[in-house]
Parts: structure tokens; C-alpha cells; sequence
């Protein structure tokens, strides 16, 4: 069982981490059937990956006749 009131002080406080303090995230992405870091590819393919366009595909409308 979790303490709720403990719960919500603890979302109410703002931690501020300094750039000093931050560690890098590494972008992972499948290519070509296996997953790869971003930071591996050569320049060119980091270009390509920074021009995707992402999408979120819509449910369809399908009519009840």
C-alpha cells in the first residue's frame, strides 16, 4: 500500500539539475532490421534520421450501413 499525501508532496517538489549534473540520453533506432545508436552513423545518415517526419496514424471512420 503507498501513502498517498507522501506521494503528492513528492510530485510537488521541482528538482533543478545544473548541465554539470545531466547525463546524455542516447537515441536508439532501428535500421535495416537490427537497433543501432544515432551517435554511430556517419554524418550523412545523422542528417537523414534529423529530417524524418514522424506521424500518428488516425482510427478509421468506418460507416455502419
Amino acid at each position: 500500500m503507498t501513502d498517498l499525501s507522501n506521494q503528492k508532496a513528492l510530485a510537488s517538489r521541482q528538482i533543478i539539475l545544473t548541465d554539470a549534473e545531466r547525463q546524455p540520453c542516447e537515441i536508439w533506432t532501428r535500421v535495416m532490421g537490427y537497433h543501432r545508436p544515432v551517435s554511430s552513423f556517419n554524418i550523412g545518415k545523422k542528417g537523414e534520421f534529423h529530417e524524418r517526419q514522424y506521424f500518428s496514424e488516425q482510427s478509421a471512420q468506418l460507416s455502419s450501413d
